[in-house]
């Protein structure tokens, strides 16, 4: 029966192929709805104008053309698991509108839950706090556990795996046993490191067959003579060829130089080096290892001298070459025979005998120079090289004066052999000297300076007979005569002495014997140097030129230290040009440094006397009288002085403050009220009200402030001194009244509009300064200190930001404003100081106040010595800011020494500053008005410590 046929299995399905990871294009496709990158990790989303939506993302709307395509889902209530939804959580998620990437919730995270629109409360918050301590309660009672089995686990890893020096600690503490024989006895290891690369990196080549040819033909012996040389009998040398290096043979030689130099460094009997340690270095510095390239050129040049001495045997320097070259190959006895033979060649050239001199021996340099001047004994050279050899100077001299035998004129052996002599022979030595050699002045002199006075003038008028061109000799003859008293010769020597040589030809060279007056002031003939200056100084000088040619001359003679000379320029001047006080003013300045008190009231004594209307020549007087300690005498200047210009105001004031000063008010006050009788200026009435306000007479200080405001109403230091005074006693209303009349007087004033701003600071707040301040600055453009002003208001009140930015402002109006570019420096924060300094100094480089902001940089990083030396830069820039003194002063005592104290307090007395912001407010105040430059410098000092502590720690 049959039945339908079976169904054949189906074939088995082909093996599947390996799956290759998927990999997406993501720059061509198309990013996912209202899509902004990087929003996940804190960006945010901007647009353009071609964008549409809002700049910020808002939360995602469900994408209508994706849901219109999606089949409905089905079942997706709560009781539906998420895995069995078609789409899963991200359909859901559209449906929402939640997007993962909106802004993180304090309480639910990125997770929008049941309870993303509630609020978070003060119950919420209090079962978090309750949670957390439960979280840490449940911490510390584990944390003894964990810590436990922590150090549990560290003590096993480390039993396990030990470090190397636990391993080797039981044998470190034998080292202390070792001794100093068993340390020296430890063999040193080499480096192995270098072989050792080598061999890592070497690469091994066939040898080619020539190379081996080349080296079998080198190393065997050739027992044939060449026919050409044979034909030749032997004398014909083969030039064109090559000689034959053997390779091994040179291998060998340096292993034998090796050996040498290391058995000279080691003694063979002890075993030990014995190796000089302060001459080892130097031994081997002298070592000379020679290349196969610095012999063959050795072995070429001894050839080239060889052919030279042969052809020309009589040529000095060919012998003189070739033992050098045998000197520098290391060959000395082949150098020594060579230089032989050239003196045998040349005996008549002293250079050879120079070089076979110094190439011998110290026992056999004595026989070669001996036979050298024997040759030549005409050679002083020789001769001197002789003396030099001998060990005693007796010896020496001998040697010299059997020179001096074969060479009489020669002025160096005659040198050389008086000064080994004594006094004595040294005369007898230049009497002859001068006989042999009577051209030379030197000699003369030098015998004149042994001989006694009398004989001293013979020998100079024997040496003027020879040698009547030579100035020297009357120079010479001039000192002679003032070391001996002779004071009214010395000028007419002088006088004589130009005259001789002018008719002689001779010209008279004015900087020659001004420099011959300065090397007299040295060697201590005062006298001769005054007397050169007078007969030579208006030589070949226009009348025209000599006030300004002889002050110049004069300065510059002051410069290099010859204070006489330049003292006889000014004497000579003043005796020419009697009325000119400046020159009378250029020679007391000169006393004034570098004479006595002495001198320096006699020339202005001088002075008055020739110039009775030149009133600073009068002040100089009295004052220096007065810091003397002589106020009577000071006073009795003055008198003379008034009675002499009697309309000088400058006596008045003078006057006045001499008496001011010493404490003595009521002549003070009679002086200033008969200067104001006579129609005095508005220095007059501001001196009178000065005096008032110290004796306290408020209401006298007024009258005089308004009397005088009614004759100088532009004069803005009395609206400032009123306004001063009624702010001083409360009556601030009155003292802004005060300052807007005067700024209506002196519109320009800048301290008017200062005091201006800082009362309206103190009455009504930063709001009025400020606006004083602005319209100041329109008033009075491109003025720093306004600028200044401005950004310290802001400052004190907090303001760093507008003040940063007036500070901008003000550097683009000021770019050459030292004071804000010092304040820029110090507003910015400590690391940008540097570049900051560095733009201000490259605005404005010798400004002070720039260079001491820069020197208080370096004091704030310690390095002491380049604040020292900046601080010196200011202080000499700016001498009459007293400011600057102040903090170089206190640099000093926290750096310095007393030495350095004492300079900077010194120099600062004798600057005697004016001016600077502190230095004003301390010096002008009432109960400092007589205190001297050190006390005050000291109060700044210690009101800038109370300011600012350059060393402190900064925020």
């Amino acid at each position: 029966m049959s039945g339908p046929a079976p169904t054949p299995p189906p074939p088995p399905p082909p093996a599947a192929a390996p799956a290759r990871p998927v990999r997406y294009d993501f720059l061509n496709s198309k990013p996912p709805p209202n899509y902004v990158a990087g929003l996940g990790r804190g960006a945010t989303g901007f647009t353009t104008r071609s964008d549409i939506g809002p700049a910020r993302a808002a939360p995602d709307l469900p994408d209508r053309s994706a849901a219109a395509a999606a089949p409905p889902a089905v079942g997706r209530g709560r009781g539906k698991p998420p895995g069995e939804d078609e789409g899963g959580d991200e359909g859901g998620d559209e449906e929402k509108g939640y997007d993962e990437n909106q802004k993180f919730d304090e309480f639910e995270g990125n997770d929008a839950g049941l309870f993303s629109n509630a609020d978070y409360d003060d119950d919420d918050r209090e079962a978090d706090a309750v949670w957390e301590s439960i979280d840490q309660r449940m911490d510390l009672r584990r944390k003894d556990r964990r810590e436990a089995r922590l150090k549990q686990e560290i003590e096993k890893y480390r039993a396990s795996n030990p470090k190397i020096t636990e391993q080797f600690a039981d044998l470190k503490r034998k080292l202390a046993d070792v001794s100093v024989q068993e340390w020296e006895s430890i063999p040193e290891i080499g480096d192995y490191s270098a072989r050792n690369k080598k061999k890592r990196f070497e690469s091994f080549v066939p040898v080619p067959d020539t190379l081996l040819e080349k080296a079998r033909q080198e190393q065997e012996h050739v027992t044939a003579l060449d026919p050409k040389s044979r034909a030749a009998g032997g004398t014909e040398t083969p030039w064109a060829q090559t000689p034959v290096t053997d390779l091994t043979a040179v291998g060998e030689g340096r292993g034998t130089v090796l050996s040498l130099k290391l058995d000279r460094l080691s003694d063979s009997v002890s075993g030990l080096t014995v190796v000089d340690p302060k001459g080892y270095l130097t031994d081997l510095k002298s070592m000379k290892i020679t290349s196969d390239a610095e012999i063959s050129d050795i072995k070429k040049a001894r050839l080239l001298l060889r052919s030279v001495t042969q052809t020309n045997p009589k040529h000095p320097p060919g012998w003189i070459a070739a033992a050098r070259l045998e000197e520098v190959a290391g060959k000395l006895q082949s150098a020594r025979q060579l230089i032989q033979r050239g003196c045998e060649e040349c005996p008549k050239n002293e250079d050879v005998w120079f070089e076979a001199c110094r190439l011998a021996s110290p026992d056999e340099s004595k026989a070669v120079i001996a036979r050298g001047v024997k040759a030549i004994p005409n050679s002083v050279k020789l001769w001197l090289q002789a003396a030099k050899l001998e060990s005693s100077d007796l010896n020496k001299s001998r040697v010299l004066r059997k020179g001096l035998e074969h060479i009489p004129d020669s002025v160096r052996l005659w040198k050389a052999v008086v000064e080994l002599a004594n006094e004595e022979d040294a005369r007898m030595l230049l009497h002859r000297a001068v006989e042999c050699c009577p051209l030379h002045v030197e000699l003369w002199l030098a015998l004149a300076r042994l001989e006694t006075y009398d004989q001293a003038k013979k020998v100079l008028n024997k040496a003027r007979e020879k040698l009547n061109k030579e100035p020297a000799i009357w120079i010479t003859a001039a000192k002679l005569e003032e070391a001996n008293g002779n004071t009214q010769s010395v000028s007419k020597v002088i006088e004589r002495g130009i005259r001789s040589l002018q008719r002689e030809g001779l010209d008279i060279d004015r900087e020659a014997w001004l420099k011959e007056a300065e090397a007299a002031e040295r060697a201590g003939s005062v006298l001769t140097c005054q007397a050169i200056v007078k007969s030579t100084i208006g030589v070949g000088v226009d009348d025209e030129d000599r006030k300004r040619t002889w002050v110049a001359d004069a300065e510059e003679c002051k410069k290099r230290g010859s204070i006489e000379t330049a003292r006889a320029i000014y004497a000579h001047a003043l005796s020419v040009f009697v009325a000119k006080k400046s020159i009378w003013l250029k020679a007391a300045q000169l006393e004034k440094s570098h004479g006595t008190r002495e001198s320096l009231e006699a020339i202005l004594r001088k002075a008055v006397t020739y110039n009775p209307k030149a009133e600073v020549l009068w002040l100089m007087g009295a004052k220096e009288k007065w810091l003397a300690g002589d106020v009577p005498a000071a006073r009795a200047i003055l008198q003379e002085a008034y009675a002499a210009i009697p309309i000088s105001e400058e006596i008045w004031l003078a006057a006045f403050k001499l008496e001011f000063e010493n404490n003595e008010p009521e002549r003070a006050r009679m002086l200033l009220t008969k200067a104001r009788e006579r129609g005095g200026t508005e220095r007059v009435w501001m001196k009178s009200a000065i005096v008032e306000r110290e004796l306290g007479n408020v209401n006298e200080e007024r009258r005089l402030l308004e009397e005088g405001l009614k004759l100088f109403s532009s004069f803005f230091k009395l609206w400032l001194m009123l306004g001063q005074m009624e702010d001083r006693i409360g009556h601030v209303g009155k003292a802004k009244e005060v300052y807007e009349n005067g700024l209506k007087h002196c519109p320009g004033c800048i301290p008017l509009w200062l005091s201006l701003a800082s009362l309206e600071e103190r009455i009504n707040g930063l709001s009025k300064s400020r606006a004083f301040l602005t319209m100041s600055r329109k008033k009075n453009p491109a003025t720093p200190e306004l600028w200044l002003a401005a950004i310290r208001a802001e400052l004190r009140h907090g303001n760093k930001k507008e003040a940063d930015s007036l500070l901008a402002k003000a550097l683009q109006e000021c770019p050459t404003s030292g004071i804000l570019w010092a304040a820029a420096i110090e507003m910015v924060p400590r690391p940008q100081r540097k570049s900051k300094s560095s733009d201000a100094i490259k605005r404005c480089d010798h400004d002070p106040h720039v260079i001491a902001a820069v020197a208080k940089l370096f004091w704030h990083d310690r390095k002491v010595d380049k604040a020292r030396s900046w601080l010196n830069r200011a202080v000499t820039l700016a001498p009459d800011i007293g400011d600057f003194w102040a903090l170089y002063y206190k640099f000093e005592l926290q750096h310095g020494n007393a030495d350095t104290q004492r300079d900077v307090l010194k120099r600062c007395i004798a600057a005697e500053p004016k001016h600077g912001e502190r230095w004003q407010a301390i010096s002008k105040a009432v109960e400092n008005s007589h205190q001297p430059v050190d006390a005050i410098l000291r109060k700044v000092v210690l009101a800038l410590g109370a300011e600012e502590n350059p060393n402190a720690a900064e925020p």
